[in-house]
This record gives C-alpha cells, structure tokens and sequence, in this order.
C-alpha cells in the first residue's frame, strides 16, 4: 500500500479504530479506563508527524493575513458564543450539564484542529499559526462567557494551567521538534530518511487518538446516558451549524478557498481534551457529570469530523 492509497481510505479507517474502541472500551472497562493518561503524548505524536508535512522553513508567506484573522475571531468569538447561548438555554435546569457545555462549546480547539484542517485540504499552516491567538483569546474570554451564560446564582473560578499546559506540550513542542527534523533533514541523510518515514504517521496517529479517546471514555459516558440526554441534541445541533458559521464568515470576508475550509474546521472544532481538566476540578456536585459531558462532546465531534473531512472539501470547492 503506498502512502497516497492510505490517505484515500483514512476515513473507513478511522470508523473502524473508532468501532474497535467502542468494543473494547466496553468489554475491558478497567483497562480501558487507564488509556486516559496515554491521550495527550498520543496527540503530541500525531501533531509531530502532521507538522512535518507542514514546510516551516519556507512558510513566511503563508502566515495568516488580516483578514483571515479577522474572520476567525469574529466567527469563534462573536457568532459561536452566540449559538452556544442559544443552545444551551435548555440545559439551564441541568447545572453540571450547562458548565460542561459551556466549557467545551466557548473554546475552539488549538492543536488536533489543524490536522483536521488539512486532512480536509484546508490551510493548516494558517490554522497552525492562528493557534496562539486563539488560546490567548479564549483565556481572557472564557470566565467572561461563563459568567454570562451559566444559571442564575452560580459562580465558578478557573485556573489557566491547562491551557498553557496543552498549548506547550501539544502545540509549543511538536512544532519545535519537526522544525528541527526539516533542518536536520536538508543536511543529514538519516534525518532525511527518518523525516521521509514519519510522513507516514499522520493516518495511523490519528486512528490511535480516535482509540485511546473512545476506549477510555466510552464506558463512563453509557453508565452516565441517562442524566446526559438534555445535552445530546445540544452537541448535535452544534456539530451541524458551527461549520455554517465558518461558511458564512468566509463568504462575507470573501476568503480563498483553503482559509474558508480552514475557518469551518475551526468554527466546528472545540477544545475538549485541553477543558477536561477544568471539569474535573469543579465542586464535587458538578464534577462528574460535567466531565461526562465534556467526554461526550468530544465522541459526538469526532464523528462529525469524519464527515467534515469528506463533505467541506466537496462543500467549499470555490
């Protein structure tokens, strides 16, 4: 099989390593449960292999413009948090569920968001060079957000750790090291070779994230299902208009064809693994339930990623 050929069946793969997990998420709870603490070095993999792909070295005039920019934080900061508040009014009753929809629906995602990105042809690098302001944005907004939005008489504090946390371990770092394999890789012949072979990563990097990600989360979202269907109709509704808010911001701001997917993406795309830890570092009567909904929007986005990646590029072809 060569590398073009595992590409084009990335996505039946992905629903097989998402069907896999399920399975074994199910039949071995205890094992599958331990699979937590292995997601982010596997996230941090799979940016490594995808910032390969990237030319860095050759990429001062992909840096975003403007209006580029513009568009993003109109449409994650502006136009999303709208629909969020729309949303979420339903959840109102259901306070554990309302924090953790809020918590994952107010913060577009800053690291797996670019290899979405550019498994659906849109400009990763881009997306990748957005990513700082975006964590910067979301960090001054989201308290701001949450306040506004969550029930009456409810008060929350959030800590920035791990934003920053992510951002360094899943962003800051890969980068680092796949700038320096591209450079070793114009000098050394094994570097070359090594750089050349990575690029075969990016597929099966993925499949293992889709794994670990379901595997581990799956059985605590099905034992919690019943209290978690208010929130369900909320995801689904998102995962549909989010990318229409990125289409429709990249039609007014008249984006190129690869920024306007990239906007969708990110529109679409939320920080789910990066929010988790401030769902579990809630009060003891909102923690577990909030997790279980945060959990629960990122297994209802990965299925929509799966299709985003087949439907935008075939959506915005001009």
């Amino acid at each position: 099989m060569t590398r073009d050929q595992l590409e084009q069946r990335q996505i039946p793969l992905y629903f097989a390593a998402v069907a896999l997990a399920v399975a074994a998420g199910l039949s071995a709870p205890g094992v599958a449960a331990g699979l937590t603490g292995l997601i982010s070095p596997a996230i941090a993999v799979l940016m490594y292999a995808m910032f390969l792909q990237i030319p860095f070295l050759d990429m001062r005039a992909s840096l975003p413009r403007g209006r580029f920019m513009a568009a993003l934080l109109l449409a994650n900061f502006v136009l999303v948090p709208l629909l969020v508040w729309v949303g979420t009014r339903s959840l109102v009753g259901h306070p554990a569920l309302l924090v953790g929809a809020l918590l994952v629906l107010l913060t577009p995602c800053i690291d797996y968001v670019v290899v979405f990105t550019h498994l659906g042809k849109g400009d990763a690098r881009s997306m990748l060079a957005a990513t700082p302001v975006l964590l910067l944005v979301q960090l001054l907004l989201l308290p701001i957000f949450m306040t506004a939005m969550m029930a009456e008489g409810m008060t929350l504090q959030l800590t920035l750790t791990p934003f920053l946390s992510a951002f360094l371990g899943l962003i800051a770092l890969p980068l680092l090291l796949a700038v320096a394999t591209s450079a070793g890789a114009r000098r050394f012949a094994g570097m070359a070779a090594w750089d050349r072979a990575c690029a075969w990563l990016p597929v099966p990097a993925m499949a293992l994230v889709l794994m670990l990600v379901v595997a581990s989360q799956i059985g605590e979202v099905l034992a919690d299902v019943g209290r978690l269907l208010p929130v369900l109709p909320v995801y689904v509704g998102f995962a549909v208009l989010a990318p229409c808010i990125g289409l429709l911001v990249a039609r007014l701001w008249r984006l190129p064809l690869q920024q306007a997917r990239a906007l969708a993406f990110s529109s679409a795309t939320r920080n789910s693994l990066v929010v988790l830890p401030l769902a579990l570092a809630l009060p003891p009567e909102l923690r577990t339930l909030a997790a279980a909904a945060v959990m629960t929007q990122t297994l209802v986005e990965l299925v929509a990623e799966l299709i985003y990646v087949r439907l935008l590029p075939v959506l915005i072809r001009r």
